[in-house]
């Protein structure tokens, strides 16, 4: 309390949804007494990262998994004395008794769509309870501006629904998926004619540095993920990298018509649901695009 003033620099401006015109929602980042970036803040690196990367044109797509609760910590919708039916008729399932709470993930994409967040698909997921919207294709640092935005809006429409928005990459023990924040990325080399060899070239360098990703793709370091990226329920082990064509079990996936095509993007499946998008955009771009 003593030192506790910190200093706000707007860096992105977006409408309003709650308010609406002409009220704004800016996004800042964050320093210290010191004039340096408050530990939280990774977008200042990642900024630095993109500007000297932006003749690549680095594009990405993020897919963000979230779960919704009770207020009582329960999955929204799910019996409050056991467990809902297995796995299997929920993913992109309809039906009041397959999908949980399309109201609030149809009032967030409008809310996205008003406030100018590259929004570009929602879909129910594995688990019961569990959803997903996916933004980009973003260029550079508007990944992480948009994503954020993205989870603020999210957080705020669930609030007037009485729901919670958790994150956690693995809410739920046992056989239950867990959810993550796969990273789709290319540059303007990999989506040109020809570009699989550039692609293949950044999987080659992705290969060699598992570790520093993993470190990058969590707020713990990894401990979070390491709950989550067990082998099972479309994961790959934590503790080793693999990729492949259409292979949702791997570190990085080559989609099915990148491979056809000979030209496109990758996901690397490995960022946590809780990720710092700017912390994840931010590696990728250093160990693919620079030596």
């Amino acid at each position: 309390g003593s030192n506790s003033d910190m200093y706000l620099h707007p860096v992105a401006i977006f409408r309003d949804p709650f308010r609406r015109d002409p009220n704004k929602l800016v996004l800042c980042e964050v320093f210290k007494y010191n004039k340096k970036p408050a530990e939280t803040n990774q977008r200042k690196t990642c900024n630095e990262v993109m500007e000297q990367a932006k003749d690549k044109k680095p594009w990405f797509g993020i897919e963000q998994e979230y779960t919704l609760l009770d207020t009582d910590g329960h999955p929204f919708g799910w019996p409050k004395n056991g467990f809902p039916g297995p796995q299997g008729p929920y993913y992109c399932g309809v039906g009041a008794n397959k999908v949980y709470g399309r109201d609030i993930i149809e009032a967030h994409y409008r809310a996205c769509l008003y406030a100018g967040v590259k929004i570009a698909g929602c879909n129910a997921e594995v688990m019961p309870a569990q959803w997903e919207f996916q933004v980009g294709p973003c260029e550079g640092i508007d990944m992480g501006d948009h994503l954020w935005i993205g989870r603020y809006l999210l957080h705020r429409v669930a609030e007037d629904f009485g729901v919670v928005v958790t994150l956690d990459p693995k809410p739920i023990e046992g056989d239950w998926n867990g959810a993550g924040a796969h990273c789709n990325y290319s540059t303007l080399q990999m989506r040109e004619d020809g570009g699989i060899k550039y692609i293949e070239d950044a999987i080659e360098k992705l290969s060699k540095h598992h570790v520093r990703h993993i470190k990058a793709y969590d707020p713990k370091e990894g401990k979070d993920n390491e709950r989550r990226l067990t082998g099972f329920h479309e994961t790959s082990s934590i503790h080793d990298f693999s990729a492949g064509i259409a292979n949702r079990g791997a570190s990085i996936r080559i989609p099915r018509q990148v491979a056809e095509e000979k030209k496109g993007y990758l996901e690397d499946r490995r960022p946590s649901s809780n990720c710092d998008p700017y912390a994840v955009t931010e590696v990728i771009v250093r160990t693919t695009c620079f030596d």
